[in-house]
Formats: C-alpha cells, sequence, structure tokens
C-alpha cells in the first residue's frame, strides 16, 4: 500500500511539472516583447524612401513591415491611409502597438509605432530604423496624435 501511494505522489508530482513546463512554453510573449524583437532585427536599417524591407524602410513600409511580422496584421503602406485607420487614443493611454503621427513640416507626416516605457520605434531619414524617447524635444514639438488599430491587449 505505501508503494502505491509513494507512486501515486510521484507520478501527480511528475505530471504536474510536466503541466508547468508545457504552460509557460505556450505563453504568448507581450506586444512590447514582440516589438522589441522585431525592432532588434531591424534596428539601424537605412531609410530609404519607399522602402519596404532591412535594406532600407522608409516610416510607413517599417511600420507596416512591423506589423506583420510582429502582429501578423497587413495594415495600409501609407501614412496618409494609416492617419484615418483605428481609433484615436489619449497621450495618457498608449499601448504597445499603439501608432503615433507627427507632423515635421507642412507637407511631411511620420509614424512610428509606441514600444512602451515613452519610447516608441521608427524610420527616421536621419537615423534610419531606431527607437527615440517620446520626451524628445524634436518629435514631442511635431507629436500630432495616436491611433490604435489593435483591439485586444
Amino acid at each position: 500500500m505505501k508503494k502505491l501511494l509513494f507512486l501515486f505522489v510521484c507520478t501527480l508530482i511528475l505530471s504536474s511539472c510536466g503541466a508547468k513546463k508545457i504552460a509557460q512554453a505556450s505563453k504568448e510573449p507581450s506586444r512590447e516583447e514582440k516589438l522589441t524583437r522585431i525592432f532588434k532585427k531591424y534596428e539601424k536599417s537605412p531609410y530609404v524612401y519607399g522602402g519596404t524591407t532591412i535594406r532600407g524602410f522608409d516610416c510607413s513600409g517599417f511600420v507596416q513591415r512591423v506589423y506583420l511580422d510582429a502582429f501578423k496584421l497587413s495594415i495600409p503602406r501609407t501614412t496618409k491611409v494609416l492617419i484615418k485607420t483605428g481609433k484615436k487614443v489619449k497621450k495618457n493611454q498608449f499601448q504597445p502597438g499603439d501608432l503615433l503621427f507627427f507632423k515635421p513640416s507642412k507637407k511631411y507626416f511620420h509614424v512610428g509605432i509606441y514600444s512602451g516605457n515613452q519610447y516608441f520605434i521608427h524610420s527616421s531619414s536621419s537615423y534610419g530604423v531606431s527607437k527615440t524617447q517620446l520626451e524628445n524635444p524634436y518629435w514631442k514639438k511635431h507629436f500630432l496624435y495616436a491611433r490604435r488599430i489593435l483591439t485586444s491587449k
């Protein structure tokens, strides 16, 4: 009887350990983790007007690629269309994945992706694919608004 009880307890312990490993292995990475992984893949790719590949991105080409790679979601290609996509988000309610729009000149708009902790990732004409603080004076001055395409957290 003691051997049977011992076997039962051992089986129970081993099966619960296996269940824990399976649960950990299947845990979906957070949006922030996905964005960080994709950013590292493309970091320092140069800015190329009209670019959509690691050889060079413009701002909306980068945003489109990140959404496809990180979230398996196809979104519009141009800033002109993206700026009307999704719903507006208040500044204090940003979530990783929200699109941030800027107006650095009378003629052009710029788009990036909020990546968490007051940073956004984007492809800028000066630095290529980079991560920038929202409090950066240049970008803060030119910030327009944010829009959310992803619905569930």
